[in-house]
């Protein structure tokens, strides 16, 4: 292939290596009770998020509404296990991600947690092609370039398999990042300001795609973000406010 120059886990669990993550649609695939998260400076602490309850059900697209710095990413990551609280319990997919150690959390995340970031991310040494394949890789799926490219077509850059990320436009780089995100076969992509990088058009082009991608592979999106445009698009919309979630009715958008 082308190239260029915790917390110990004690809980009556799965094992996340094991678990089917089959879950009737309707029904809760995220569950947050409690929820804390705060960080300190010097003495002082500061808080992100305090007693925050949430329940995402399978199959279902969440907007997470909120100004920069309210907490929206900081959510995103404790619900990845990327992150942990400082109390409450994050259950996703019956796994209980505040009590199970950090390299659970990796492999968790990596089987069943699929990213799409406001900065792409891509790898900018591995061709577009090899960006998607490596989820693929990572997770030992039995697939090869042929379904890494057949995921670049369905996102409308089959002609691009080749190309190295800085020869692509944002919204080509987003639509790569798509791809990406579904490589791995997730029940749930999160979304960190998926347009925030993209002009209107482009954004809403990119959006579009993602929740249909989405909702035709009867995935879970939560989408982080501040715009009321993108909030419109989902089954429920929450707003941080005061380090907690409170749910936002349509007339409020």
């Amino acid at each position: 292939m082308p190239r260029r120059n915790g917390r110990a886990a004690k809980y009556d669990r799965p094992s996340t290596t094991e678990m089917s993550f089959d879950i009737e649609p309707g029904t809760p695939i995220v569950s947050l009770r409690g929820v804390g998260k705060s960080f300190r400076e010097g003495e002082r602490r500061h808080p992100i998020l305090e007693s925050v309850d949430l329940d995402v059900t399978a199959g279902s697209f969440v907007a997470v509404l909120g100004r920069s710095g309210a907490g929206k990413s900081t959510l995103l990551n404790l619900i990845s296990g990327i992150d942990i609280p400082d109390t409450g319990e994050i259950i996703v997919g019956g796994t209980p991600l505040h009590a199970i150690d950090e390299r659970e959390r990796s492999l968790f995340r990596r089987r069943r947690i699929g990213f799409v970031f406001q900065f792409f991310n891509l790898l900018p040494t591995l061709t577009v092609e090899e960006n998607v394949l490596l989820p693929m890789q990572l997770n030992r799926l039995d697939a090869g370039p042929a379904a890494a490219r057949a995921l670049l077509e369905s996102v409308g850059l089959g002609d691009r398999h080749a190309s190295f990320p800085d020869r692509l436009s944002g919204g080509e780089q987003q639509r790569v990042a798509i791809a990406r995100a579904l490589a791995g076969d997730p029940a749930i992509i999160l979304a960190d300001e998926p347009t925030g990088n993209l002009d209107a058009d482009t954004g809403r082009d990119v959006l579009e795609l993602l929740e249909s991608m989405v909702r035709h592979g009867g995935k879970t999106l939560l989408v982080a973000t501040h715009s009321h445009e993108v909030a419109r698009g989902a089954d429920r919309v929450v707003r941080i406010r005061d380090h907690r979630l409170v749910d936002v009715s349509r007339d409020e958008l």
